[in-house]
């Protein structure tokens, strides 16, 4: 008797062609190339198989194109060789952007850009109903001023999509009439105002939640990196958890809270956020504002750095400007260079941690250096005291008794609304008596 083993069908997937271009006077943290590069593993990420590029530098983008005719010509030469399915712009696509060219590749090639790449991405990894409806706003938002003849009445949902990026963006279909765009167009600005409400309970019970865990006098750590930096096997590492981790971008979007104990016996919450990329979409840092308010109000940031990737510094520098963008970038910060497993030059290994104030060298893999991360952790959030002088009304007991109780006071002075204290407090905790400095 023969043994069958049933096969389940594996539908093949769509083929993408990548389009590059450099514009001169943009200051691009990534050059053309490696910006490329990390397209690619973008549409990787998304279920998608590249099998080409193009690249064109451009003094400024082509009013209705954003590429020359001549190289949209090459490319669809290119796309018939290659059976293009669906073409990757390396930006942020105008809406007359898209229609022209929509316009030009007619419904044999679906056009798409960087931003609604990303969005399919979360879309695909948004696991809890928060990380779902940050998603839906930010698509949505997209969407709105490109409800054109391709619109498909949404029937790409946040969460849905099932590995594919041919819905990417909401092309393929010729769409109704303008009367009909005109409903579209009121049915999605009611489920954008439908979805902020909904966000916008989320953002209260976190302040909630929040301001909870700030009278347990926990300290709260957030994990901040680029996207594959580490962040997730670092807090399994340091907690002993089971967050998924897997090698691709944006693997975990939705954020994970951990508690750790540190050298001496204190505890910190660790929180694991998702992961930054250079270009990140507007849309995305403002649907996700409850989430990355978690990064705004932490007492430390750990900025975990692949010290393997060759554009580690550029990677830094995007992080940087996100926490910027978030209003996060007051916050004391620790760097953790990650990976140090990978490298067999000790050499390159301490040039890199030189170049990067407060760096600890880790391996989040193996546990190399959490002892020193660990321990660097507790001074800056234990022992590291900034002079301070406030003045505290008085209702503002809760501030009154913290200054006391984690800080060393050495001048009080009681007036009629406010008393003034004097001393030294953990850095952590300058941010909390920020108004009253």
């Amino acid at each position: 008797m023969v043994n069958k083993k049933t096969e389940s069908t594996v539908l093949p997937r769509e083929r993408a062609f990548l389009v590059g271009v450099e514009i001169r006077q943009d200051d691009n943290l990534l050059g053309l190339d490696d910006s490329l590069q990390e397209l690619g593993l973008l549409a990787n990420t998304a279920g998608l198989e590249v099998v080409g590029q193009s690249t064109q530098r451009l003094n400024t983008p082509y009013p209705k194109t954003f590429i020359g005719p001549g190289k949209i010509e090459e490319i669809q030469v290119l796309a018939s060789e290659l059976f293009v399915d669906v073409l990757i712009f390396d930006e942020e696509l105008s809406p007359r952007h898209l229609r022209e060219l929509e316009n030009i590749f007619e419904e044999t090639i679906r056009i798409i850009d960087r931003t609604a790449l990303i969005l399919d991405i979360f879309a695909q990894h948004a696991n809890t109903s928060e990380g779902a409806l940050q998603v839906e706003l930010a698509q949505y938002e997209y969407r709105l001023p490109r409800l054109t003849r391709a619109w498909t009445h949404l029937a790409r949902q946040a969460g849905g999509g099932g590995g594919r990026a041919g819905g990417v963006g909401g092309v393929g279909l010729r769409g109704p009439g303008e009367t009909q765009l005109e409903v579209d167009r009121r049915d999605v600005r009611k489920k954008i105002s439908n979805l902020k409400n909904q966000l916008e309970k989320v953002r209260t019970h976190r302040q909630h939640y929040r301001t909870r865990r700030k009278r347990s006098r926990i300290p709260v750590i957030a994990l901040v990196g680029y996207t594959n930096a580490g962040k997730s096997t670092l807090i399994n590492q340091l907690a002993g958890s089971n967050v998924y981790v897997a090698d691709q971008l944006f693997a975990t979007l939705d954020p994970t809270t951990r508690r750790v104990e540190l050298p001496g016996g204190q505890l910190a919450l660790f929180t694991d956020t998702v992961g930054f990329i250079q270009k990140l979409p507007t849309s995305l840092v403002a649907a996700f504002r409850a989430t990355l308010e978690e990064i705004a109000e932490a007492d430390l940031l750990v900025h975990v750095v692949d010290i393997t990737h060759p554009n580690a510094k550029a990677q830094a520098h995007a992080v940087h400007q996100t926490l910027v963008e978030i209003r996060a970038d007051h916050i004391p910060m620790l760097v953790a260079m990650n990976k140090i497993d990978l490298l067999n030059d000790s050499i390159r290994a301490r040039q890199t941690l030189d170049s990067f104030p407060n760096s600890v060298a880790i391996s989040a893999l193996t546990g190399e250096g959490m002892i020193d991360l660990l321990l660097a952790a507790k001074e800056f959030l234990f022992e590291n005291l900034q002079q301070i002088v406030v003045r505290l009304p008085y209702e503002e007991g809760g501030l009154i008794a913290l200054f006391h109780e984690q800080g060393q006071v050495e001048r009080v002075e009681h007036g009629q609304k406010e008393v003034l204290i004097q001393g030294r407090i953990p850095g952590r905790l300058v941010a909390s008596f920020q108004p009253y400095l």
